[in-house]
C-alpha cells in the first residue's frame, strides 16, 4: 500500500456520501470527545487514514487526503461541531489566510488569535516546502482549528519522479518550536536515502550558524559561496560532508548555481533573531535555505542533518495497508473510537454495516 498520485475528482455519488457519513460521525464524536480532541485525532496520520477508509475512500490513493479533507470541510459545521476547515488543494490552498479570518468570525477570537493562526498556517507550509527538502512539493494545504484557538494542518506534497505523495501533520500542542521538529507524524511510501532536514534536532548547529551568515555583511557570505562553487569539483572528499557527497542524491540539492543576493541585502537589514525569523522572510525559498545549509557545513564545520524525517511509511514493515510504525494500542483506540462514532451516528442501517466492514479491512490480522 502506499500513497500513488491518482489525477481526477471522485464521483458525486460518493463525495455526497462521504461528507454524510463524515458529518454523522463528526456530531457524534464531538459530543464525546470534545473539539479539541477531534483536532487531535486528525493530526494523527493513522486515524486520518483509518477515517478515510471508513467514508469509502481508496486506502492507497493521494486522494485520501484531498478527497476526504474536501469533504470535512463540507461536513463541518463550526457552531455544531467547534471547529473551522479552510484551505485545499492548488489555488484554494492560497486563500487559506482570507478563509481564516472570515470563518474565525462565528468563534469570536480576537485579532491577535486570527494573526496567529493565519502565521501557524504561513509558516507550517513554509517549513514543508523549504526548510524540509525530501523531494515532495506541497499542492494541498488545510488548516483546522477550534474555538479555543487550537490548531491542526494537514498538507500533502507530490514527487513528479517517482509518482507518489508524502502527507505532513501538525498540531499546535505538540509544536513548542515551528523549525525543531514540529509534526506530529508525515507519512508517505518510503524513506528516502537522503533528504535536507533543517528542522532535525541534529541541524541545530546549521541553523544558528544560517542565522550568523545572514546577520553578517552579504559579502563575507558571497566569498564563501564562491569559493566553494569554484572549487566543488576539485574539493576532497574530507572537506566535503561525508553523508553529502557519498551517498547518491538528487541534483536538487546541490549548491545553488546562483544566489538572490537582493535577498541576502534584505536578511542583512532584517537581521533575523532566529532561524523561524529567517524563514518567514518573503523569497526564503529552498535555494536560499540549500545553500546557507551547505556553507554553514562545508565551510564551517555545523552540519545539517541529510536523514528523511518521514515517521510512517506504508511499505516498510505494514501489514494489510497498515502504515509501520503505528503502535498497536494506539491503533486499538483510533478504531475503538471511530467504531463509537459509527454505532452512535445518525445514517442507515446499511451504511453504518458498509463502514464496518471497511474498519475491519484496515485492522491487521
Amino acid at each position: 500500500a502506499n500513497l500513488p498520485l491518482h489525477p481526477g475528482k471522485a464521483p458525486r455519488w460518493l463525495f455526497t456520501r462521504m461528507v454524510k457519513l463524515s458529518r454523522a460521525i463528526l456530531d457524534v464524536l464531538v459530543i464525546e470527545y470534545g473539539s479539541d480532541e477531534i483536532l487531535k485525532r486528525f493530526s494523527d496520520p493513522f486515524w486520518f487514514q483509518a477515517f478515510s477508509c471508513v467514508l469509502g475512500f481508496d486506502w492507497h490513493s493521494s486522494g485520501t487526503t484531498t478527497v476526504t479533507c474536501g469533504a470535512l470541510k463540507e461536513a463541518v459545521d463550526p457552531e455544531e461541531h467547534g471547529i473551522v476547515i479552510a484551505g485545499g488543494k492548488g489555488r484554494v490552498s492560497r486563500e487559506t489566510p482570507n478563509e481564516i479570518e472570515e470563518k474565525a468570525i462565528v468563534f469570536s477570537l480576537s485579532s491577535h488569535t486570527i494573526d496567529a493562526l493565519k502565521s501557524s498556517s504561513r509558516l507550517a507550509a513554509k517549513v514543508d516546502n523549504v526548510a524540509i527538502q525530501d523531494g515532495y512539493q506541497l499542492y494541498h494545504h488545510v488548516f483546522l482549528f477550534s474555538e479555543r484557538g487550537k490548531w491542526v494542518v494537514i498538507q500533502q506534497g507530490m514527487n513528479d519522479s517517482n509518482s507518489y505523495a508524502r502527507r505532513y501533520h501538525w498540531f499546535s500542542d505538540y509544536v513548542d518550536s515551528f523549525v525543531i521538529e514540529p509534526h506530529s507524524g508525515i507519512i508517505g511510501t518510503d524513506k528516502e536515502e537522503v533528504a535536507l532536514d533543517m528542522t532535525s534536532r541534529l541541524s541545530e548547529d546549521a541553523r544558528k550558524t544560517s542565522v550568523d551568515l545572514v546577520r553578517d555583511n552579504p559579502y563575507h557570505l558571497r566569498r564563501d559561496w564562491e569559493y566553494l562553487i569554484r572549487n566543488q569539483k576539485q574539493t576532497t572528499l574530507d572537506m566535503w560532508s561525508s553523508i553529502y557527497d557519498r551517498i547518491p542524491k538528487p541534483e536538487v540539492l546541490d549548491m545553488p548555481r546562483n544566489i538572490n543576493w537582493s535577498l541576502m541585502k534584505r536578511l542583512y537589514d532584517f537581521q533575523p533573531e532566529n532561524y523561524e525569523q529567517l524563514l518567514s522572510v518573503k523569497g526564503v525559498g529552498p535555494a536560499t535555505v540549500r545553500a546557507l545549509a551547505l556553507i554553514s557545513d562545508l565551510i564551517y564545520g555545523a552540519k545539517p542533518s541529510w536523514q528523511d524525517p518521514i515517521k510512517f511509511t506504508f511499505t516498510v514493515g505494514g501489514k494489510d495497508g497498515v502504515p509501520y510504525p503505528v503502535d498497536r494500542k494506539v491503533m486499538d483506540e483510533s478504531i475503538e473510537i471511530l467504531k463509537r462514532g459509527i454505532e452512535e451516528a445518525k445514517v442507515g442501517k446499511e451504511e453504518k454495516l458498509k463502514a464496518f466492514r471497511r474498519i475491519k479491512n484496515i485492522i491487521p490480522k
